[in-house]
């Protein structure tokens, strides 16, 4: 099996980066299997989303209600809409197997609404797999530096 090269999950990463903060929430839930899911972790070192509490932890079901929501704009959480501007470093290839690539990197996330600014920052994994030139994402887990401290509502996707 022929490795990913980092400058394609990279790239990869840059785009998933670029929807969100374009709010194309379908284009975003598209990157993903049908089978995948998204993790938030309220505390660091946490091993599995479903034995505890986690700040966000959707499986594909739950990925796409949060998106139709996102997308209606009937959130009150998001009423008026968060703007916000991702940056994504450090990407690193970690494991490759069974035709799954690991991929870790840094992010930094300023989140600007009700004049307000937040600044969210952390690692960020993804499992992604090979389709069609591109890539799916099997799952997506975002550790959050704060990720036990006091937090107004979350409800845009890192």
């Amino acid at each position: 099996m022929d490795r990913i090269a980092d400058t394609d999950t990279e790239s990869f990463l840059i785009h998933e980066a670029r929807i969100l903060d374009e709010r194309r929430w379908e284009d975003w839930l598209a990157l993903f299997a049908d089978d995948g899911w998204y993790w938030v972790p309220i505390e660091e070192g946490q091993k599995d989303p479903k034995q505890t509490v986690s700040l966000m932890y959707d499986d594909r079901r739950l990925l796409e209600t949060r998106v139709r929501r996102l997308a209606a704009g009937k959130l009150h959480a998001q009423s008026p809409i968060s703007r916000t501007t991702r940056t994504v470093a450090n990407v690193t290839v970690e494991n490759e197997d069974k035709g799954k690539t690991i991929v870790r990197s840094k992010f930094q996330m300023i989140e600007y609404r009700r004049d307000k600014q937040r600044l969210f920052g952390g690692t960020q994994w993804h499992s992604l797999s090979a389709i069609d030139g591109g890539f799916r994402i099997n799952w997506k887990k975002v550790e959050l530096v704060n990720c036990d401290s006091m937090m107004d509502g979350l409800s845009v996707p890192f």
